[in-house]
Order: C-alpha cells, then structure tokens, then sequence
C-alpha cells in the first residue's frame, strides 16, 4: 500500500468515526423530542427539551457561543472562510443536524411565541452581515425554515430613503424591532451606518465615529428590555464570491441579484475588512457579542445559525404559560 493511499484510508476512517460520534446524539435527540406528545406532562415537556438541547450541543467539539464569539486581537484575517471550526462532521452530518435541531428550534419558538401573547417581553434580534454574495439570503431562508414564519419578522436594509435620512441613523431600525415574542431578522442593519461612510467618506469622522456608542447604548437598552441579540458576520473569501457573481452572470434566473456596484465594493474589500474589523472593536459587548462565522461552506454556516439560534431560545429559560380562564366552565359551555 501506497503512503498516500495509506493515508486516504486513514482520513476516510476518521471521517466515519467524525460522523459515528454526531450521530450518536442526534439519535438520541431524536428520541427525546419524539417522546413528546399532547399528554406529556408540562414539566416532563420541558425537561425532554432540555436533554435534547443538551446532546444537540454536544454534537460541537467546540460551541459556536465560545469558538466563534469575536475576541479583540483577532481579526478578519485570521478567520478561515473554508474552516468549520467545532464541527468534524461531513456535510452530509451538518444537514442532518440542521434537521434535527429545526425541531427543537421550533418547539423553542413557540414556547416563546405562547409567552409573548401574555405579556412577557422577551424577543430575540439576529442581525446578518457580510460582504456580498456571502450568504446571508440562504442564512434568511434557513432561519425562516428552522421556525414557524407565523412568529418571524424579516427586515432588509438598503440604502436610506430621504424620510429616513431626515431622522436619526436608528429611526428606521426602531421601526422595525421585533414585537414580545418574535424573532426579528435583519438582513444589513445599523452597521451599514458606520461602515458605509467610513469606507466611502459620504460624512465626516465625526459624524459616523460617534455611532459606535450610540449603537452599544442602543443595543444595551435593548437587552435590559428582554430583547436578545445575535450579531453574526458571514466570513467569505473574495474566490467564492468571484465564484457566486460568475454563476449569477451565468444564469438567467440570478441577473437580478447582480449589479456593477457590487463591483465597485470588491474593488474596496480591504477598506472594508478594516471598516468591519473595526466594528467588532468597538461594538462587540458581553451583551450583544459578534460572532465571526466562515461561510464558505454554507451548510456549515446554517448549521452555525441553527445552534446559534437554539441556545439563544434556550437561555431564555421560558415556561409554558399557565391557563388563565376557568377550565370547567370553558368544558361546560363547549358540551353544551
């Protein structure tokens, strides 16, 4: 036998074995939450959930919470675009997590879907970055997919209007939060705010600098307010996005996604880099963090959402919402 077919043997065997020790728990998650019916106990409910939640975890070597949370000093270019870091799996395996986890997801959602239409506050924000062609569409898509669309708001930001530039920078995105018991999903945000006049000079230092603690104050109130926030910036690299804008030329039916000015910003990608790399300097905070995700792979960054979005839903720590009218005499007038 060959070096190299020795060692094609070997990758293939650590491959498998990868895979053997995903699935394990996705089974077993499996279980859990097909243990769950219309009888089940409230309590007995939650807890299925929680041990589900636990092994769905456990398919990370590293938790994308800890492994992908911005870290000051580290950068942009230190982030592989190609890498799934935390994740042995094949493809194959991500996909079979997203679907595992879409039903815990769920499950989640609804729990605080149910708790917002009695009066609690909770909510959560998930805000998409990223250069063009990076994915954040697809990221839309999955996230909608992952939930019941009932229960999720989607905003995408373009270039202000002129009702919107004769406001403050925030106006048009306070607009838009999601209401008790939502998930927003905003495609852009008030990021774009900084990054564009900071990248093209359209306004001064001392009007695009100062934002930065506008947005942390703006972000923080928001928190204090039951609202938690999933920033996440899609890591590409300029040879996948050449790939994606030659396969919009290509096809017919993707001539719309494409414009010349998409151009013009791959012709600045290193101002942009150092625009966003400063972003996460001064924005990324323990209570709204940045989290820096290679999107190359794009099953392996919606499966980065997927556990984003699921421990986030979970942290919450919700109950089901007790009955609040008479059960007898609802029985009563219903067999009546």
């Amino acid at each position: 036998m060959t070096k190299c077919k020795h060692q094609e043997r070997h990758v293939d065997h650590a491959s498998e074995d990868a895979s053997r020790r995903i699935n394990r728990p996705l089974d077993e998650a499996r279980d859990r939450m097909d243990a769950i019916g219309p009888q089940t106990p409230v309590d007995r409910r939650l807890a299925l959930n929680a041990k589900a939640s636990d092994l769905l975890s456990g398919v990370w070597s590293l938790p994308p919470t800890q492994y992908l949370v911005f870290r000051p000093g580290v950068g942009l270019a230190d982030a592989d675009p190609a890498s799934t870091p935390g994740f042995d799996g094949t493809k194959a395996d991500g996909e079979r997590f997203i679907a595992v986890s879409a039903d815990e997801i769920s499950r989640y959602q609804t729990l605080l879907y149910a708790n917002g239409s009695r009066g609690s506050k909770r909510r959560l924000l998930v805000v998409l970055q990223g250069m063009d062609a990076s994915g954040k569409g697809g990221i839309v898509r999955h996230i909608f997919t992952q939930g019941n669309p009932m229960g999720i708001r989607y905003k995408g930001f373009g270039k202000p209007t002129d009702e919107e530039l004769s406001h403050d920078f925030l106006w048009r995105v306070r607009r838009e939060l999601p209401e008790p018991g939502w998930i927003g999903v905003f495609d852009r945000s008030h990021y774009e705010d900084i990054v564009m006049p900071h990248v093209y000079g359209t306004y001064p230092e001392s009007v695009w600098c100062p934002r930065y603690d506008l947005v942390n104050e703006f972000e923080s109130q928001l928190v204090a307010d039951g609202c938690s926030i999933i920033k996440i910036f899609l890591v590409s690299s300029r040879d996948a996005q050449r790939r994606h804008f030659l396969g919009r030329l290509d096809d017919p039916s993707k001539h719309w996604k494409f414009d010349m000015s998409d151009l013009d910003a791959r012709d600045r990608w290193d101002d942009y880099m150092a625009a966003w790399q400063e972003v996460f300097e001064r924005t990324s905070t323990p209570a709204a963090p940045w989290y820096l995700v290679p999107a190359d792979r794009r099953w392996y960054s919606r499966a980065v959402v997927s556990e984003l979005l699921r421990d986030a839903l979970e942290r919450m720590n919700l109950s089901w919402p007790p009955l609040d009218v008479d059960p007898d005499e609802a029985r009563r007038r219903l067999l009546a």
